[in-house]
C-alpha cells in the first residue's frame, strides 16, 4: 500500500513543470536517523524523532482518540509521516529562497 505522502509527490510530480521540486525521494535520502519513542504516561502514543543528516531534528507524533485503537506499527508509520510533512515545509522554503538567490 502506498504511503500518503509518496501518493502526493506522485501527484505533485504528474503535473511539475519545471526542474525546480522538493520530492520525497531527495527528503528521504537526508534521513540520517530515526528513533519512535512509546511514552510511558501515554503508551498508546507515538513519537517519531528524526535527525536529518544536517543534524537537524523534527519531532512527528501520532496517537488515537481512544487508546484502545492503538496499533504500534501504524503509530510509527503516521509519526513519521508527521515529522515528514513538517520537513516538506521547511525544504520548499529553502528552496525558494535558492530559486531567489542572485
Amino acid at each position: 500500500m502506498e504511503s500518503a505522502l509518496r501518493q502526493s509527490d506522485n501527484e505533485a510530480k504528474a503535473v511539475q513543470k519545471t526542474p525546480h521540486r522538493v520530492t520525497l525521494d531527495s527528503m528521504e535520502s537526508k534521513v540520517e536517523r530515526v528513533e519512535f519513542i512509546h511514552p510511558q504516561c501515554a503508551d498508546y502514543m507515538t513519537l517519531a524523532v528524526i535527525k536529518m543528516s544536517n543534524g537537524y531534528v523534527l519531532v512527528g507524533k501520532s496517537a488515537p482518540a481512544d487508546p484502545e485503537n492503538f496499533n504500534r506499527e501504524l503509530g510509527c508509520k503516521f509519526a513519521r509521516e508527521d515529522a515528514m510533512r513538517q520537513l516538506w515545509s521547511l525544504e520548499g522554503y529553502a528552496l525558494r529562497e535558492r530559486l531567489n538567490s542572485p
